[in-house]
Formats: C-alpha cells, structure tokens, sequence
C-alpha cells in the first residue's frame, strides 16, 4: 500500500500573513512562555494577552492545562509524551500565526531539543522564546495545588523540577524575573521587546536599554 503521504499537499491561501497583519494593525508572532511549574507563565501570557488586547491586537493562550482537557487528553507525562504534547502545540501555533494570530503558549516545555524544533518550524522572527526564571524554592511556595509536595513524596511521577529535569533555556530571546519583579513589570518588558521586534507599535515611546537594541 502507497503512504498517504505522498498524496497530501500543501493547499495555499488566497489571502497571506503580509494581507492579514495590514487588517490587523500587528504582525503575528509566537510567544513561547517556558519555566518551571509555579513560575507564573499562564498569569504572565494571560496579562501580557490582555495588554495586548487593549491595543487592539488579535490574540489566544494557549495554556498547558486547558489543552491537556482536549487536545492532548490522552497524554500522560513521560518524556516522550512531553515531547509529543509540544509538539502538537507547536504545529498549532504555527497555524494560528499563519491566521495572523498573536499567540501565546505558557508551557513548561523542559527540553531544549523541543524547544528548538519549535522554534525551527517557523521563521526566526515569528518565535520569541520567553524564559520566565524563578528559583524552585519559590516555585513550590507558590503551588497552591501542593504538586510539589506531592511529587517530593513521590505520589507524582516525572514531576519537572524534582523528578524530571528542566533545561534552563541557553539563548532564549528575552528573560523575565518571574521570581523578582512585579507582573507588571514583566508585562512591561514583553511588550517593549514586542515592540522593538516590530510585532506591535506601542501608544507612546519608552526608552529601551541595550540589551533590547541587540534585538
């Protein structure tokens, strides 16, 4: 029997992104939210997404418990099923960001390999890796469903952070002291990075600093 595969092409739309981000006012882009568990990446893709609706921006999270209750409801938690669960998640944000689409995933994403594969399906522009970095102590203070603590006496297995590792990403495009600074802050330096990255055009002009400019 002949693979499917070879019978199914690529359809292309009649109308593109260039068409798309001229209704919008924005370009799209992919905002890959990634940190330990309790590291505020959902509170932070979530304010950052209602920031950007503010100003007009069409937007969508994807948050990594609301798509384990459909898309990837029949994943567990194994390494293999991790790297599974982003790489769904990464062909759907391809998708949405081909719709016009800002949008914003918050997963732990623990693997650098699945990470980098993600990044690599679309062009270096469209994917703005955001390592929310806070210190696992504060993490578990933070954890208000006592995972931490059940992983510790092991009632969880493969539980990032104590039981499976987490790749500290080495060359993410922008750092926020998740564990330091206030949400708004961190708010603040996603959006002028966005900003700088020409993905949006904010109300008024602050001043950048040079680790931005680099950008």
């Amino acid at each position: 029997m002949e693979s499917v595969d070879k019978h199914v092409v690529w359809h292309h739309a009649r109308i593109n992104r260039v068409q798309r981000a001229a209704l919008n006012g924005h370009r799209s882009a992919i905002l890959w939210f990634t940190g330990l568990s309790g590291a505020g990446k959902s509170t932070l893709a979530h304010a950052v997404e209602e920031r950007l609706y503010q100003l007009g921006c069409r937007t969508f999270v994807l948050d990594g418990d609301n798509v384990r209750q459909g898309l990837c409801a029949d994943l567990g938690f194994s390494d293999q099923d991790r790297r599974e669960n982003i790489r769904r998640i990464a062909e759907v944000a391809k998708l949405m960001l081909e719709a016009g689409i800002i949008t914003l995933t918050a997963f732990i994403s623990p693997f650098q390999v699945e990470r980098l594969q993600a990044r690599q399906l679309v062009a270096a522009n469209d994917f703005i890796e955001i390592y929310c970095s806070c210190d696992l102590a504060v993490c578990e203070q933070r954890d208000t469903k006592g995972l931490y603590q059940k992983a510790r006496q092991g009632e969880i297995k493969w539980f990032t952070g104590i039981s499976s590792p987490y790749e500290v990403p080495l060359h993410p495009d922008l750092i926020v002291e998740t564990g330091r600074d206030s949400l708004e802050d961190c708010v603040d330096r996603v959006m002028e990075f966005l900003a700088v990255r020409g993905v949006i055009e904010l109300p008024t002009t602050r001043s950048l600093t040079d680790e931005y400019r680099r950008f």
